[in-house]
């Protein structure tokens, strides 16, 4: 049985004996999921600070053990820059085969609680255990119970946060990281946003944050104290998102069938490319390998998104939105290609492609159906 902290059962009680009805949300976040599974099963990486990716000169980091982070590496860092801050960093290859195994066991352990699942990723889920199927009355007590069986079935650690809507959650869930858990209750929830520093939001990044902090927004409290108006004028449709998660309001429900919005592939190149054919020839790869997950999922799409990240960094995406769904490999490579073509000539070396389709349906959607059957 994990240890549970003595004011989490205290705030879960206070939300528990709440005269309103209020939805329990949990938020369950696998610890340094891929790194851990790789130190799992490889004693030898046991400690020690181990990186999932390439460790070649275009490599980038997947993910990182805590052990890695303490030397600042983390996802998405260029493995060159992730080895230069800690020379004794191990990389493993990812077995994205193993992570799905280990994720499909998780998930049976969620269905034991609840049926209301809505997985984010491989690695987290929230929950609604409003009404759960073991009756329990605290969601901390979900949550204790969850984490032991997790670590009891696949042998890692997970951290949770539990509140009354998802955004809180979620960050519910990243306070006593790792191995841990918090609850936000409504009554401390709007003090909780006031006090935290807007680049802290779930779902606010780094250029966001910049830009909030160059209109004098700091904290949730600057932020709450926006007008909405002014908050749609230099957010667009976010300013009302922002608005009403300033207040701790978030009424978006868990969504345990939530439809995929994309499906996407990119690649790293060893060196850079300069020229428009070398580009095609890559692109034609990644928009393959896009196609063949559409037709095992028996979705299309309508918009096709082009991304390009030059030798400095510097990255542009370049979409199309088409008249209708797409049905046959070709379409999706000649909008593509056709994206790629207002790119160049290209002034410096591209270091990595991406294309995506969204705005997805599915096959048997009417007209899409009949579409994909031609081929």
């Amino acid at each position: 049985m994990l240890d549970d902290d003595k004011a989490d059962h205290e705030d879960a009680g206070e939300l528990a004996a709440s005269p309103v009805k209020v939805r329990k949300i949990l938020h369950v976040d696998m610890d340094a999921f891929y790194a851990s599974v790789e130190q799992r099963d490889n004693p030898e990486l046991r400690g020690k600070p181990v990186a999932v990716g390439g460790s070649a000169a275009r490599g980038v980091v997947a993910a990182a053990s805590y052990e890695a982070r303490a030397f600042g590496v983390r996802s998405a860092l260029p493995s060159v820059t992730a080895k230069r801050r800690c020379p004794d960093l191990i990389f493993v290859k990812p077995r994205f085969d193993v992570y799905r195994a280990v994720s499909a066991q998780i998930r049976e352990i969620f269905a034991e609680h609840t049926d209301l699942i809505e997985p984010l990723s491989l690695d987290e889920a929230y929950l609604d255990v409003t009404e759960n199927k073991h009756e329990i009355a605290l969601a901390t007590d979900i949550a204790t119970r969850i984490r032991a069986r997790i670590k009891q079935v696949t042998g890692l650690n997970a951290s949770a946060g539990f509140s009354y809507c998802k955004f809180l959650a979620k960050m519910a869930s990243d306070l006593n990281k790792p191995n841990g858990q918090a609850v936000i209750t409504p009554k401390s929830g709007p003090e909780f946003v006031a006090n935290l520093p807007v680049k802290k939001f779930h779902g606010v990044g780094p250029a966001t944050a910049a830009k909030m902090q160059r209109l004098g927004i700091v904290t949730g409290a600057d932020l709450r104290a926006k007008p909405l108006e002014f908050l749609q004028a230099h957010f667009g449709k976010s300013g009302g998102w922002y608005y009403r998660i300033s207040r701790g309001i978030d009424e978006r429900p868990v969504q345990p069938n939530r439809q995929r919005k994309s499906v996407g592939a990119e690649d790293t190149f060893v060196t850079d490319i300069f020229e428009l054919e070398p580009a095609k020839a890559e692109l034609t790869l990644l928009a393959e390998k896009v196609w063949r997950h559409c037709q095992a999922k028996q979705i299309t799409g309508r918009t096709v998104t082009l991304k390009v990240k030059f030798a400095d960094f510097q990255q542009v995406t370049r979409s199309r939105t088409l008249s209708r769904p797409i049905g046959h490999p070709d379409e999706l490579l000649d909008a593509a290609r056709d994206l790629l073509a207002g790119i160049f000539p290209a002034t410096k070396g591209i270091r990595l492609l991406g294309v995506t389709l969204s705005s997805l349906k599915e096959e048997n959607d009417g007209a899409t159906r009949g579409q994909l059957a031609l081929f």
